[in-house]
Order: C-alpha cells, then structure tokens, then sequence
C-alpha cells in the first residue's frame, strides 16, 4: 500500500505473500503504484527473501499462517519497512505480527471490508479497517487508500474489531450456511426478501475455507456471538410456535418433524480446536 510516487523518486517495492483470490486481487489494483514481488507456492514469482527485503509487505495468507510467515521473513525485513496481514479477524494477527516482527518494522493490521467478489466492478466506495500496531505510518496508507484507491477507511482496536464482526461477519456466516445446507432455490413465489438471502447466502458460501475458518473460529468473540444468537433464535421460534399449541387445529407440514424444546434450553456450540 504505498503513496504514489513522485518522479524523481523510484517506485516502491512491495512483497505480496499470498496469490489466492484475495491476493490476485491486491495485485490487480496495486501494480501500477509499485513494483510487486509475489510469493506463493502454488504461483512463485520472487523467493521470500526477495519479498521480505521490500518496502512494503502484505502477508495475504490464511490467519493461523501468519505467524509462520512473520517468523521466515523475520530476518530478512530492512529497518523501516512495513508490514500489513489483510486477515478477517485483527486479534490472533495482531499478537502473532506483535511477537514475530522485529521492533525495527512498522506494523499495520487491516481488514478489508470487501472481496473478489463484491469489488469485482472496482474497490471506489467500499471499506477498509486499520488497526495501527507499530509505527506512525497508518495516515500515510489511509490517504493513499482513500485518494488513490477511493477506498472508505475505518480506525480501530483488534479488539474492538472482532467484538464487532462477531456479529456482523460471523452471524452472517452461521446463517448463510444454514441457509446453504436447506438447499432451497428462489421459486415461482419467492419474496424479494427471499432472494436478498439467497444472494447473501451465495456471496458468503463462495469465500474460501481458511476464510470461513477464521471468521468462525479464530474471532475470540465469535463463540459467544453463536450462542447468543442461537438462545435468541430458540426462544423466538419458541414464541411463534406458542399460540399453536393451543390450536388443536394447527396443520403440520409434511416430512417436517420437531422435537419439543424444553422451557430454558440452551444451545450447546462448541468452540473448533
């Protein structure tokens, strides 16, 4: 994420660890502001030495890789450099750049609020989180994030950001898989409300393992977010099916079969290891 340089001064280097979707997609809109040194296993362009020796680095790679990575460039980052992780959740990133980078390196955690597929016309109006860790340099990024890139760029905490996304990202996860596993297409009588679920459902099933992993798993918070939705989902279904057990006429749907849930259930939601 380098500002744009002027002429008299030579481009910026950045080392981009991570070439999946995510990573295609920060070379697609930064290559032209600097000169890129890519590495991944699957598409090796430059060693990770190379990359580390860069002014800027972005770890695009899954969160509980991250500490791996920061210990392999560890002692090939020069003093000054900046290194970014682009990770779903800020907490476990934010620790593990913390302990594995040396002190003479700038670190930033972000989150861009975004993916291949929503930015697929452009990144101008979508947003981005910055987490400052190390280093004064975050003003810097965010103008050139705003200015150059047209990107909306939000301040915070790691853990003010996962205490946050645990219910906007994770919640929206848990439900969309759900949603996924019921197999229902939009139909002759599906509402609009319908298909905005489908969508949404769709656009959340696409992102990749080690995306959903994270979001669901790696957010300290995201636990607590689970259970607290799920009690609230019992006791509203709770709620709608008590006027129908009074009704004796009430007709059940056919090979639709429930178990009564006994008064002051709560779910049990286990966290992954």
């Amino acid at each position: 994420m380098p500002s744009s340089p002027s002429p008299s001064r030579a481009r910026p280097t950045l080392g981009l660890f991570g070439y999946g979707a995510f990573g295609r997609l920060i070379a697609t809109h930064l290559r032209n502001h600097c000169d890129l040194r890519i590495v991944d296993p699957a598409n090796p362009q430059a060693s990770p030495q190379e990359a580390a020796a860069c002014d800027v680095v972005i770890l695009a790679v899954p969160v509980r890789a991250i500490g791996e990575v920061c210990r392999t460039i560890a002692p090939h980052l020069r003093p000054g450099t900046l290194v970014v992780d682009v990770g779903s959740v800020k907490v476990l990133p934010a620790e593990a750049m913390l302990r594995e980078l040396p002190a003479h390196v700038d670190v930033l955690a972000t989150h861009p609020l975004f993916g291949p597929q929503s930015a697929r016309e452009g990144l101008a109006g979508h947003r981005i989180v910055l987490c400052p860790l190390r280093g004064r340099r975050h003003g810097r990024i965010a103008a050139f994030l705003r200015r150059v890139l047209g990107l909306r760029t939000l301040l915070s905490t790691p853990e003010a950001h996962d205490r946050e996304m645990a219910m906007t990202q994770g919640l929206v996860h848990l439900i969309a898989g759900a949603f996924a596993r019921l197999d229902l297409a939009p139909g002759r009588f599906s509402t609009r409300s319908f298909d905005l679920l489908a969508e949404a459902s769709a656009m959340v099933c696409g992102d990749a393992p080690d995306v959903a992993r994270a979001i669901a798993c790696d957010n300290p918070f995201a636990h607590a977010a689970r259970e607290a939705f799920l009690t609230a989902l019992v006791e509203h279904a709770d709620d709608l099916a008590a006027p129908d057990r009074r009704r004796p006429d009430s007709i059940p749907l056919p090979g639709l079969h429930f178990r009564a849930i006994p008064k002051g259930f709560s779910p049990s939601v286990h966290k992954a290891q």
